[in-house]
């Protein structure tokens, strides 16, 4: 019986600088804190599990560089209880890493990002013929270069990764990069027919979809959030589109069905950063999946982790265990 999630894409070492304000072009701003930590889907889903106390087993799969940040990813991922037997060094390549700006006084984050070795990831670094893993999460498309490639019959090499996770019997999730281009519907499409788990936010599911979100002040537009998630169900995805925003998430399933959930309605001065609140939501999520757990229940646990790692500017240093995620629902409550 398999048990366990494997997560491969991206490992980034988050340079994290906090900041006053976010600058106009050749203004200065003033640097309030600063901080290195994780970064990228693979690293941060895997901390947050460990950190969350999955009670199964955890595997990486990705590149790093054969320098200190590598070193010190594997070392970590080691002292967390996560195997490491699929991560490669690269020789002569850097870690990947983002100088990521967070405003004190919003959480809102802007990236700066070196790809380094995360691009070099492909098709033949992928083998589940022997894994042990019920679950494999990828993530970020469109932020893995070799794997977003669309090749001559219109698939990608990143829809072949998913496939043969699916025809080894992996159930498949995947998260997405909010990239502001025009990729989207070159890149993703492809791979949506084999991921029975689809983590976006806003902003991806308008470029997914083409439904408009978000009105021209900023403000999610809920009722067309449901017909972005469904209308990404009826592009391929299998089981669930997951669609996140500030202030709650959205579910939708192949079958119609539709769920709301409420975030943590955390007080301001409470938030020390955004980064990683959205890995951090999708390991509490991705949890629940693996244990058979109600789709509301995840989503709740999901909205707790979030909430949690809000208390850090870092992407995981704020999580806690489940249990102590779930007390934060009692102690603020969800938003109205």
């Amino acid at each position: 019986m398999k048990t366990g999630i494997l997560v491969g894409g991206n490992w980034i070492i988050d340079q994290v600088k906090v900041v006053d304000a976010f600058p106009e072009e050749e203004k200065l701003v003033n640097i309030l804190n600063e901080y290195s930590s994780n970064g990228g889907s693979a690293y941060n889903i895997l901390k947050g599990m460990a950190k969350l106390k999955a009670d199964f087993p955890l595997y990486g799969l990705g590149l790093v560089g054969d320098d200190d940040r590598g070193a010190g990813i594997i070392k970590e991922c080691i002292d967390l209880g996560i195997d490491v037997s699929g991560m490669r060094k690269v020789p002569g390549t850097a870690t990947s890493y983002t100088d990521v700006m967070t405003v004190k006084c919003t959480g809102k984050r802007t990236f700066f990002h070196q790809r380094g070795a995360n691009a070099m990831l492909d098709v033949a670094h992928f083998d589940f013929s022997l894994s042990a893993a019920k679950i494999f999460h990828l993530g970020y498309l469109l932020l893995l270069d070799k794997l977003d490639l669309v090749e001559s019959d219109g698939e990608t090499r990143a829809a072949r990764v998913l496939k043969s996770a699916k025809e080894n019997g992996l159930i498949t999730s995947v998260d997405i990069v909010s990239e502001k281009s025009d990729r989207f519907k070159a890149v993703i499409p492809p791979s949506l027919k084999y991921i029975d788990y689809l983590f976006v936010n806003e902003f991806e599911a308008e470029m997914i979809s083409g439904i408009k979100t978000v009105n021209d002040t900023g403000q999610v537009l809920p009722d067309n959030c449901y017909r972005a998630a469904a209308e990404i169900i009826r592009m391929g995805v299998n089981r669930w589109v997951v669609l996140h925003f500030p202030s709650g998430v959205i579910a939708a399933d192949h079958k119609g069905n539709t769920l709301f959930q409420p975030s943590i309605n955390l007080p301001d001065h409470k938030i020390e950063g955004a980064v990683g609140a959205g890995d951090a939501f999708a390991a509490g999520v991705l949890i629940g999946v693996h244990n058979n757990m109600e789709m509301n229940t995840c989503l709740e646990l999901g909205v707790c982790a979030a909430a949690s790692s809000l208390f850090a500017a870092t992407s995981s240093d704020g999580i806690v265990s489940s249990e102590e995620c779930l007390l934060l629902k009692q102690t603020y409550g969800f938003r109205k």
